[in-house]
């Protein structure tokens, strides 16, 4: 195109189009702002310019890191929690405090990854929002200016401006390289005094600079820090490969039953669920859970509940990194625990997990009943009611559900007393529990079968469940038969302490014997309702276990 000679109209509507639309991209990408955990505090992150990531502790100094983002952008951390003065709290306090904390540290410090995933996300989609508030906000501007102006009005401007379009453009872009450039040159490089601190060689936090009081605290203690995550760490790992082998001898031994005729081949139609429970923020064992997901080919993945320690905004990270290890496309339905809470079950659904709330959902085939926790326990606040309903309300509530669906496969409530009333009422053939951190079943208890998982973050009592199990964490792979409605077997996988690995044989699980002189309809092995008796759908009977109480607290 010729020097002078005006652009069409397109062409210009093209121009300002995108000059609006990449200024209100910058504007939302250095506005946006989220709310979210580091470590065991809550944060606020900060888009900036100063090409710099600082996470600032108030009094404790900061924390500095080169930005890995372009354009000299960088990250505001300011964590919340921490006291304006340290002379407010006395040393033994700040100490005890510091020492509660420790759990929640080393689970960010061991999978940095998970946060910064989860802040990537939340700073990007608000910057989009942002972006999208300012581009509806400039169309708006443009389309009262243009209205106001009026027909003639804008005539005259597009005969002056529209000759000088690519003068105007050449000068918008000039205008935006300068101020880039003097944005991306004012980064703040590392100043003399600050070297990065040794402590964090090798670590996903190498080139850290520490300021202020916490330098000391870090120069003094951090090393046993990095020990216990190096620790944390090679366990782990050498648990994962203990327990991939484990899969590998279970599937020979698998193998070579199946071609003598001791065991049957594997049914494609059989629906084979993953049961995980109280997990407690041990993010240690995601790895392990990916693993034993894959390797059993589960279609569904079920939490009974206790997810996380206390509930809270800041065990995001934990959500999220057992998110992570469920293989893509296989969903995960939840019965929240009393150790858990409201929030933690709209971060589960956040992920898409079917979060049970007292009623029947239908998952890969199988019509599954539950609800969370009617309690809430929260570590040196003790356990109280934290719903419309008690426990034994809940129970009923939960036997009369499934007497009226007439159609329940499965039953995933977090305490195991809860789901007495509907086992008695035979409307519920099988239920998956937790809470006791001890296997126990799969057992007949009324009129079905109770299986209660033991922990899968080997939470023993009075010790903490972040870092190198302290007691056995186990995982239980179940088997369904969707046209006989009936659940087939049992296998338990097993990881202990020293790290060994053991992935245990299918055990079937038993018929329900009826009661002596009865046999009740829809129930497993009962036949036709003796004559003269009713065939309806059973009431719910008895009441729950008076055991309704929550386990103890994880950490002392």
């Amino acid at each position: 195109m010729t020097p002078g000679r005006t652009p069409s109209r397109w062409l210009r509507w093209t121009l300002a189009v995108t000059v609006a639309v990449l200024a209100c991209l910058a504007f939302g990408v250095t506005t946006a702002s989220a709310v979210l955990s580091l470590g065991p505090h809550e944060a606020l992150y900060e888009v900036d310019t100063d090409g710099l990531v600082v996470a600032d502790l108030g009094p404790l100094g900061t924390i500095e890191i080169d930005s890995p983002l372009p354009l000299g952008l960088g990250v505001d951390v300011t964590v919340k929690e921490i006291p304006a003065d340290l002379t407010a709290v006395g040393t033994s306090s700040t100490l005890d405090r510091l020492v509660g904390d420790l759990d929640r540290y080393l689970q960010f410090y061991n999978t940095p990854e998970v946060t910064i995933d989860a802040v990537t996300s939340a700073l990007v989609g608000d910057a989009l929002r942002r972006a999208a508030v300012a581009l509806v906000v400039v169309f708006l501007v443009g389309w009262g200016v243009r209205t106001v102006l009026g027909p003639d009005r804008r005539r005259e401007l597009t005969d002056l401006l529209a000759p000088r379009t690519w003068r105007l453009t050449a000068g918008t872009v000039v205008v935006v390289l300068v101020v880039t450039t003097v944005v991306s040159g004012d980064v703040d490089p590392p100043r003399a005094g600050r070297p990065a601190s040794a402590v964090f060689a090798g670590t996903a936090l190498e080139g850290a600079r520490i300021t202020g009081r916490l330098a000391g605290v870090v120069d003094t203690y951090g090393g046993q820090l990095v020990e216990l995550y190096d620790e944390n760490e090679a366990f782990y790992a050498d648990a994962r490969d203990n327990l991939e082998r484990s899969w590998d001898g279970w599937d020979i031994r698998h193998a070579v039953r199946t071609n003598l005729g001791t065991e049957t081949p594997d049914d494609e139609d059989v629906v084979t669920l993953l049961v995980v429970s109280d997990l407690h923020c041990n993010t240690g064992m995601s790895g392990l859970i990916e693993t034993t997901a894959v390797r059993s080919g589960a279609d569904v993945v079920l939490n009974a509940g206790d997810t996380t320690m206390n509930g809270t905004a800041v065990e995001k990270a934990c959500v999220d990194s057992f998110a992570a290890a469920v293989p893509d496309g296989v969903p995960m339905v939840v019965s929240d625990g009393n150790h858990d809470s409201v929030l933690t079950s709209s971060q589960e659904a956040a992920h898409g997990q079917t979060v049970l709330d007292g009623g029947v959902v239908e998952v890969a085939g199988v019509r599954i009943l539950g609800d969370r926790d009617a309690l809430e326990t929260r570590i040196g606040e003790g356990t109280q009611v934290a719903r419309e309903q008690t426990p034994s309300e809940q129970a009923a509530a939960l036997a009369t559900t499934a007497c009226e669906d007439g159609d329940v496969d499965l039953l995933l409530i977090h305490t195991p007393p809860v789901g007495d009333a509907a086992l008695d009422s035979g409307c519920v053939p099988f239920q998956v529990s937790g809470h006791t951190h001890r296997r126990a079943g799969p057992e007949q208890v009324g009129q079905g079968i109770r299986y209660v998982s033991a922990s899968t973050a080997g939470a023993a009592s009075g010790q903490p469940t972040v870092g190198p199990l302290r007691g056995t964490a186990e995982m239980t792979v179940l088997r369904f038969d969707p046209e006989t409605r009936r659940m087939l077997d049992v296998q338990v996988v097993q990881v202990e302490p020293s790290g060994r690995a053991t992935v245990g044989d299918r055990e079937p699980v038993p018929a329900v014997v009826p009661p002596l002189g009865q046999l009740q309809p829809g129930v497993a092995g009962a036949g036709p309702a003796p004559s003269g008796t009713s065939s309806a759908t059973p009431e719910p009977t008895g009441s729950p276990s008076p055991a309704l109480v929550p386990d103890g607290p994880i950490l002392p």
